[in-house]
């Protein structure tokens, strides 16, 4: 399968860049440029990409903008890059739907890291042993990263599936922070904790679990999280 890459980048040389290393790093690649939001989203609505990387600064709208629309028609793995270095900025991107930020200037080499990183959580992998899983309501096809919710599939992004996977494949025992990040992120996150919270308060939002009376993911503060199992 050919990767289609949509970069929504208002500097074009940061834009050139970035898709001569798509090109040397998935060689066939189709990327396309947009310089503007409402080129981004047209783009993506008439033919829609693989992987997305997003500029927070482009022209109206703006970069959180188009992930929170992106999001409401795709999964699609989006990193998003900015100027700013908030702690704010970034939850806010990551609350709208964003995979992963980068800040600007930013190593050419890392972007790449980063975004072969999203690749692969969006592949199938095997899934041996357990070929399904239930939990109440909740049941999982793993061979077809299907989620379900009382019967209706639930749209989870290729982090959001991960996050969960790597939950339920150790459900009833408790996985540490460090151990989840490095699992679904990656080493080079083993100490972004933000990336965690935020990803699991997603996940519970989309599950309808309450983190003071959790029917699925549990707190254990300070240490990690456990998926609670259930008949």
């Amino acid at each position: 399968m050919t990767l289609k890459l949509l970069i929504a980048e208002h500097a074009p040389e940061i834009a050139r860049a970035i898709a001569y290393g798509a090109h040397l790093t998935w060689p066939g690649c189709q990327v396309v440029i947009a310089t503007d939001g409402a080129e981004a989203l047209r783009r993506f609505e008439a033919e829609p990409a693989d992987l997305v990387v997003l500029d927070v600064q482009i022209p109206p709208p703006n970069g959180f903008e188009v992930c929170r629309r992106l999001r409401t028609l795709s999964p699609v793995p989006i990193l998003m890059l900015t100027v700013r270095d908030s702690t704010l900025d970034k939850i806010r991107a990551f609350d709208l739907g964003a995979d992963d930020y980068l800040t600007k200037p930013f190593d050419p080499l890392e972007l790449l890291a980063r975004l072969k990183a999203l690749v692969r959580r969006t592949a199938t992998k095997p899934v041996a042993p357990i070929p399904t899983f239930t939990a109440g309501d909740l049941s999982i096809d793993f061979a077809a990263r299907e989620v379900l919710l009382r019967g209706v599939e639930i749209l989870l992004t290729p982090t959001e599936y991960r996050l969960l996977e790597e939950l339920v494949r150790h459900a009833g025992t408790i996985v540490p922070h460090s151990v989840l990040l490095e699992q679904v992120w990656g080493p080079a996150y083993a100490s972004a904790p933000q990336h965690l919270k935020v990803f699991v308060r997603r996940l519970r939002n989309k599950l309808g679990d309450d983190p003071e009376h959790p029917s699925y993911i549990h707190t254990v503060r300070g240490v990690g999280y456990r998926f609670i199992p259930r008949p």
